[in-house]
């Protein structure tokens, strides 16, 4: 009990990605909201803390040699990961489900009103993360990966012009927030990407893709919230000579 009162989902989630399929299961947000403990969540959810923790161990427990241990890597690489595999994914999908979407809202916008409001969010969704990727890849990331090469070599570094690097990270974690939101007002509105009983094979790819998309956006989030964020704040205080 002493575990389920002191580890944060975010921590779990960090310890071994595989655990995200079972807070996921029981509709438990690991990313945006991952800094509350499995008890939080299940109190909130009125959920069996000790089913959840008995699911969790067993999945801790199984070995999974194709699990990558991202904590274990240099954060100049994690952030090159990051940018290179999700945020190339939102700019290569979005171009394919902004067109899905507008096809979908002239052919069955009619019959299912609610196409426009999920296509809508999705806009929004697309536009703010575009801005969202390059203030990382501008401001927030380079600095993270001058401070990895430095802590090889001792190098003294400048102080960012953004103060600290707390700051462009509490940006970007209520702009994660905004967009976990986002996404959860989707599912609804899609029934959880079900396409409806006269959905064209066009209705049952884009939603495919749209939840294929909240996916790759929970782990996109979980690795910048819980283990690149998280790190690079640590290193920001060795440099200052904080610990």
């Amino acid at each position: 009990m002493e575990t389920l009162e002191k580890t944060t989902i975010g921590e779990y989630v960090a310890k071994d990605f595989r655990t995200a399929a079972v807070f996921s299961k029981y509709g438990i947000d690991f990313c945006c909201k991952g800094n509350r403990t499995i008890e939080e969540a299940c109190d909130k959810k009125n959920i069996d803390t000790t089913v959840l923790q008995e699911e969790l161990e067993t999945v801790l427990t199984t070995k999974d040699d194709s699990g990558i241990d991202f904590k274990s890597w240099p954060l100049d690489l994690l952030a090159d990961y990051i940018e290179k595999t999700h945020h190339r994914y939102v700019e290569e999908k979005t171009q394919i489900l902004l067109p899905f979407l507008d096809k979908l809202c002239k052919v069955h916008g009619a019959s299912h009103p609610e196409l426009f409001e999920i296509n809508e969010l999705f806009v929004g969704c697309a536009g703010e993360l575009a801005q969202h990727m390059k203030k990382e890849e501008l401001m927030l990331f380079p600095f993270i990966k001058k401070m990895a090469k430095a802590s090889l070599t001792d190098e003294l570094i400048a102080a960012p012009h953004f103060g600290t690097v707390k700051n462009p990270i509490a940006m970007m974690m209520a702009e994660h927030e905004a967009e976990g939101d986002r996404f959860v007002k989707i599912a609804e509105l899609t029934n959880n990407y079900t396409p409806p009983a006269d959905g064209c094979s066009t209705y049952r790819v884009t939603f495919a893709m749209l939840s294929d998309f909240e996916q790759d956006l929970h782990k996109h989030i979980h690795l910048e919230n819980n283990i690149l964020f998280p790190a690079a704040a640590l290193l920001e205080q060795k440099f200052a000579g904080q610990e």
